[in-house]
């Protein structure tokens, strides 16, 4: 067991970094298909350097037959036709490289497609075979014609699907094409190191991690102890709001023996490369535990995108954050949008005042210590998109009738009046629709433009690297502003947050950047950096 109490103590590049994550079906289309590909953001990449921004994290471009978007892994080693071929992405890498950007890949470890080799043939071998052993196959309840147990798919439905007219089952925590490997398998564990290898001798940077407090269950799949109302839960994210304590899918401590064996194969490469994990956990303790100094080096904060639009709220997670975080010595990380959730400036209220919300929350989340991720499309202030029900695509809608993720994915406005806003060449929409009426929303129209969101962010992100220099991870929490009001001081620089419905007096200070006009007063949904 890793020492809690010895700190990661080397600066390396991670750990105060600005990343843009990438969702490679929408960023640009190069080929003109209406689906984004390598090639596009290869195009794309001097936006990139010039927003301010240090590295991208592309989420999966490998061979899969897209059920869930990519999500859906067929072949872990190469590049999916739909996105290009290997030397689009080793083009890709260089060229990241030389705007002084680096590259993180997704990696998807707990589940792979129904596609992949293995599955197919552990579908063609018997029962108690080799090669089902990579996978959770069981025996169903009554003769075989019930699910092994009562665990439900986080995309809606049984987590168990079965194999033909047979008593067997095999189980999918996601969808029916994404069977869960068996992590107690050793084959899995090397495999998933060969891969690791694979794209580390490309000269990827980092990896961000699927999924990564899934990969072990409890061994003997056992019921999942349910609530009052006789629901279980298996999506992690519905756990925490119905404070659901018994989670025998999630967060094994067995997952951590894997990533301590992944740390030491991170290292043999030098001591810049990362990898990141997406990890639902219940508390900002377990989050930390991934984090450990001889495991991974972020884990995604989710409890900041969780946070209400409150001061109290937000100063909580600030609280607790850095506490978890300065257990294990490790740098925090902030989000508030990935292409699983709702976009922040609707979920603030969408319009006008989603919109300054919004911006200051991005803000206040520039001015903390750790690294920042930013998702595709916010620096143009991009709300969700109510995606028409047929043209919806996220397997969740099919298997639930909820509307589903896809109104954070579509397709980035680049210029142009009309779709596809030079998304990729030609006219007409891409894979998912664009709103008819984004003409002021491109890169394009945003450019250069004073006030606008665009160049909010490039503001934001210069003035975060000279404002914060040498600044250190030390935050003071400051009260006597109000209830509604968030205020700390980190270095020199005093951030100060409006969260409430009425202008507040602003403190004493040279203001370095606000979110806002600021005229002797602090606006309400309003922050700012005063020196």
């Amino acid at each position: 067991m890793a020492d809690l109490n010895v700190p990661k103590t080397d600066a390396r590049w991670w750990r105060d970094a600005v990343i843009y994550q990438v969702y490679v079906r929408s960023f640009a289309d190069a080929d003109g298909d209406g689906v984004g590909d390598l090639a596009g953001i290869t195009s794309r990449l001097p936006y990139l350097a010039d927003l301010g921004v240090d590295a991208l994290w592309i989420t999966p471009f490998y061979t899969s037959p897209q059920h869930d978007h990519g999500y859906d892994v067929a072949d872990y080693r190469d590049i999916d036709p739909l996105f290009g071929d290997l030397g689009d992405a080793d083009t890709l890498i260089a060229r990241a490289h030389e705007l002084g950007l680096r590259v993180i890949v997704d990696l998807v470890p707990n589940h792979s497609s129904d596609e992949h080799e293995w599955f197919r043939a552990a579908l063609a071998a018997e029962p108690g075979s080799p090669e089902r052993a990579r996978y959770l196959f069981r025996t169903g309840r009554d003769g075989g014609a019930t699910p092994p147990n009562n665990w439900v798919s986080v995309f809606g439905g049984p987590a168990w699907t079965r194999v033909g007219d047979t008593d067997q089952w095999y189980l999918h925590l996601f969808d029916s094409t994404q069977p869960d490997f068996d992590w107690r398998n050793p084959e899995v564990g090397d495999m998933f190191e060969e891969v690791l290898r694979f794209w580390l001798d490309r000269a990827v940077d980092g990896f961000r991690i699927d999924v990564a407090h899934g990969l072990y269950k409890e061994a003997s799949l056992r019921d999942q102890v349910v609530e009052a109302d006789g629901a279980p839960a298996s999506d992690a994210g519905e756990m925490i709001e119905r404070s659901v304590t018994d989670e025998p899918m999630w967060d094994q401590p067995e997952v951590h023996d894997v990533y301590r064996r992944w740390a030491k194969v991170l290292d043999e490469y030098g001591e810049d490369r990362m990898a990141v994990a997406e990890a639902w956990t219940q508390t900002v303790e377990s989050m930390a535990r991934f984090v450990r100094p001889d495991e991974l080096d972020q884990a995604f904060n989710f409890a900041w995108l969780l946070a209400d639009w409150s001061a109290e709220a937000f100063g909580q997670v600030i609280t607790d954050t850095l506490a978890a975080a300065e257990i294990v010595g490790a740098a925090p990380t902030w989000v508030l949008s990935n292409h699983d959730v709702t976009r922040h400036v609707t979920r603030y209220g969408g319009g006008e005042t989603g919109l300054d919300r919004a911006r200051a929350a991005t803000m206040t989340m520039l001015a903390l210590p750790g690294a920042s991720y930013l998702y595709q499309g916010e620096e143009l202030g991009l709300e969700q998109v109510d995606v028409p029900p047929a043209a919806r695509q996220d397997p969740s809608w099919f298997r639930t009738g909820e509307v589903g993720r896809d109104g954070c994915r579509v397709p980035m406005p680049w210029g142009g009046d009309a779709a596809p806003y030079d998304f990729g060449p030609g006219t007409g929409q891409p894979w998912l629709p664009q709103p008819t009426d984004w003409k002021q929303l491109t890169a394009e129209a945003q450019t250069g433009v004073p006030g606008s969101t665009l160049e909010f962010y490039r503001e934001a992100l210069a003035a975060r690297r000279s404002a914060f220099a040498g600044a250190g991870a030390d935050v003071e929490m400051l009260g006597g502003h109000g209830p509604d009001v968030l205020a700390f001081r980190r270095g020199d620089v005093t951030v100060v947050l409006n969260c409430g419905t009425s202008a507040v007096a602003l403190p004493v200070g040279e203001v370095v950047l606000s979110s806002g006009p600021v005229e002797g007063e602090l606006p309400a949904n309003t922050a700012v950096w005063l020196r």
